[in-house]
């Protein structure tokens, strides 16, 4: 006779494993058909994303060169301090010397008075306000008193002053250190964004960039004068590459071959563009601007000289080269400078 007994219930166990192994297949059909119909990004978003980058980096470069400006300046100041501080303090020890004799000729003669026994107390701080009161200093002890504690007042001040610019630069370094950090990390990550490109996307992105950009423009004559020579310096760097904290003779960042081009026409502009854009006189309009002129980019993170019909040359960031390119191209003018 036939067995009519209810066929076994799966376990538990196995339900969970079937239903956890559905649902592993339904999470990876939903995110194939996700990214499959998510729609890829066009060059021109993945170009406005490397800019995004690459003026992330820019404004990093400029703090950093700003800051190691700074700290150049420190220094000089200090080493002019510590100086002026060993001066002093020879003046000091001199005039020191001089009132020792005094008191030890004073005390061989047996005749040392209570204002020379002053000068031999172990802190002349103390000697000199109590003796410049006395009524027997003579004139002459007295002027000299009177001149030594000046030249300690005044020694005083220089190393205080020294010591405040030593821990300045000291905390400039910390920062300086830092900052250098954040330009590597920027400059890291626009890189990054650049190798996460696909070959197709990588050639179309540079096919943008370089739409802008000109190898056979030759500007008009600049004419003649500082803006001129430097214009024609600047040009003679063309196909150098662009290297960050580089001011040349044969890589630059933005600001560096701005100020080297100058240089070489004998004017000196600064280091970075928050110096670069405090010279010459303001330019209201494109339409005035003249070759040489400096235009300033993306909230004064970029510089370049222009080069007349609308393009510019400059330095424009990592991985690239010294170049002409149309204005429109490199971002958001912020300001122009006549110099």
């Amino acid at each position: 006779m036939a067995s009519h007994r209810r066929p076994k219930s799966p376990s538990r166990a196995r339900i969970s494993v079937l239903s956890a192994a559905a649902a592993t297949v339904a999470l990876t059909a939903v995110a194939t058909q996700s990214a499959q119909g998510a729609p890829k990004p066009s060059a021109g978003q993945l170009k406005a994303q490397i800019d995004q980058q690459n003026q992330e980096a820019d404004k990093a470069v400029q703090q950093y060169d700003a800051m190691q400006t700074q700290q150049q300046t420190l220094q000089k100041q200090v080493s002019i301090l510590q100086d002026q501080v060993a001066r002093q303090q020879a003046l000091v020890s001199a005039k020191s010397v001089v009132l020792g004799q005094i008191a030890g000729a004073e005390y061989r003669s047996g005749s040392i008075d209570p204002s020379v026994q002053l000068m031999l107390a172990a802190d002349p701080t103390e000697y000199l306000n109590q003796a410049s009161a006395m009524s027997r200093v003579t004139d002459s002890q007295a002027e000299l008193l009177g001149e030594l504690q000046g030249e300690q007042a005044t020694l005083a001040r220089e190393k205080a002053e020294a010591e405040s610019k030593l821990k300045a630069l000291d905390d400039t370094g910390r920062q300086l250190a830092a900052a250098k950090t954040a330009v590597q990390q920027k400059l890291a990550a626009s890189k990054a964004e650049l190798a996460s490109l696909t070959a197709s996307q990588r050639t179309a992105v540079t096919k943008l960039e370089n739409a802008g950009s000109s190898s056979t423009y030759h500007p008009a004559s600049g004419g003649s004068g500082v803006q001129a020579r430097a214009f024609a310096a600047a040009e003679t760097r063309r196909g150098d590459p662009y290297v960050w904290q580089h001011n040349g003779p044969d890589s630059f960042d933005c600001s560096g071959l701005m100020q080297w081009a100058y240089k070489q026409a004998g004017l000196s502009i600064g280091r970075t563009t928050y110096d670069q854009i405090n010279y010459g006189t303001v330019v209201t309009s494109t339409a005035d601007l003249q070759i040489g002129d400096l235009v300033f980019f993306n909230n004064n993170t970029h510089v370049g000289m222009y080069a007349g019909d609308g393009m510019i040359l400059h330095a424009p960031h990592t991985g690239t080269v010294v170049k002409f390119e149309k204005m429109s191209y490199v971002g958001t003018i912020y300001a122009m400078r006549h110099i």
